[in-house]
């Protein structure tokens, strides 16, 4: 009997430690190619956390015996036109023909420009950029793969392991900063762009003293996408507005209606146009107010109608609206957001009369990092910034531990 009880025992640790294993492969071909899948997705539209996930299923994190012969990373084959490089492998059927590249880069291309330049996959290409559920399901229904899970595989490795966030940072939505993924055991270094692991100190400090960044550049595809279901297109500054409506087949009075214009023969600076008349309410609940963001960028970049936007938030036209401070997209706020003009005076009275350290009145709860969370997560989970989440916590990088309890303070 207890021999029997010590082999259970020393199976369970084996299947603990052949998961961790696997974990550590993957978050190890994520670090590796995270910033192809982030400049494909710029280049060609195909978002980073569709491709990190099927890279990482197709080739068992960086394992098979397909993509270390051949450095195809997708499962790509042959098919009557490819002219490059070729190997045989078992999948389907004994023998397959697939493409064989010289490097990974080459393999990611491809991937991209073999989705691109599809009809089969050309609805995908419409969707909006971060909808990957859509991508996923696409792509099943295109026959890139026979698997009947297909779907729900990419879909779980998605939301497993965070690769929504290197959609939303090759868009400009997030910071490349803000990106991290709890659980990692290894620290980073310049040579191979790994994540880090290790305590953090956890002190509060006034929230209204949160240092917001700046907005980040957003790096839109070329050509036209959707944003909330809406077809839109970036144009950039020195575009004519009636070349635009031209080339779409809009008129020019509709594309001004559109997106809020009035008199604007040539865009000034570079903006989002949208094709179509925005939704009233946003793909997401809220939305953090950045530093030098207008009510009109938001608009833009959530495809929401401005006149909803206001009528959410109890806000006017003119309203210039605090960094930092939610925005509902869905549904009536329950009040009106701080405006700057409000938050001004009472950060310069707290930082002249109260050091940084002292704790604020303000009410709070405690979150404990879970597996696999981020602070990227965390923040969205309480609709607050990352910034505001490492102040509140005197963190100095963006390290998690699982366990660790973080304090969230309540508006």
């Amino acid at each position: 009997m207890p021999l029997k009880r010590l082999l259970i025992v020393v199976l369970l640790l084996a299947t603990l430690w052949t998961k961790a294993q696997k974990s550590d492969d993957i978050y190890g071909y994520i670090n590796l190619y995270k910033e192809l899948a982030m400049q494909e997705m710029v280049r060609t539209g195909v978002p980073a956390s569709i491709k990190l996930a099927q890279g990482i299923h197709e080739t068992m994190a960086g394992k098979s015996d397909l993509v270390l012969k051949s450095n195809n990373h997708f499962g790509i084959k042959c098919k009557a036109t490819w002219v490059g490089d070729k190997v045989y492998h078992d999948d389907d059927a004994r023998g397959e023909c697939f493409r064989s590249y010289s490097s990974p880069n080459d393999s990611y291309m491809d991937h991209s420009n073999f989705l691109k330049n599809s009809t089969r996959y050309a609805f995908l290409f419409q969707l909006d950029p971060t909808d990957y559920k859509g991508w996923a399901f696409g792509l099943k229904k295109a026959g890139y793969a026979t698997n009947i899970k297909y779907s729900q595989i990419i879909i779980k490795l998605i939301e497993d392991y965070n690769l929504q966030q290197y959609s939303l940072i090759a868009l400009g939505k997030i910071a490349p900063q803000d990106e991290i993924l709890a659980g990692n055991p290894k620290k980073p270094t310049e040579a191979d762009g790994t994540l880090a692991g290790g305590p953090a100190v956890i002190a509060p400090f006034n929230a209204v003293e949160e240092e917001i960044k700046e907005t980040p550049k957003v790096n839109w595809p070329e050509g036209e996408f959707t944003i909330n279901n809406t077809k839109v297109i970036y144009a950039k500054s020195g575009t004519a507005l009636l070349a635009i409506a031209q080339q779409y087949d809009v008129s020019l009075r509709r594309l001004m209606d559109f997106n809020d214009l009035n008199k604007e023969d040539i865009l000034v600076d570079g903006q989002l146009l949208f094709l179509q008349r925005k939704r009233k309410v946003g793909a997401s609940e809220k939305r953090i107010v950045q530093q030098g963001e207008t009510l009109y960028d938001i608009c833009q970049t959530e495809g929401i109608r401005f006149e909803s936007l206001l009528d959410h938030n109890h806000l006017q036209g003119q309203d210039v609206v605090a960094p930092g401070e939610a925005l509902y997209l869905q549904s009536k706020a329950p009040a009106r957001p701080r405006l700057a003009s409000e938050v001004a005076p009472v950060v310069a009275q707290v930082t002249t009369q109260r050091p940084r350290t002292e704790a604020p009145a303000a009410n709070y709860v405690t979150h404990t990092v879970q597996t696999k969370e981020t602070l990227y997560s965390i923040a969205r989970k309480y609709s607050i910034t990352v910034e505001q989440l490492k102040d509140w916590n005197k963190m100095t990088g963006y390290e998690l531990k699982i366990g660790q309890e973080l304090i969230i303070y309540k508006n």
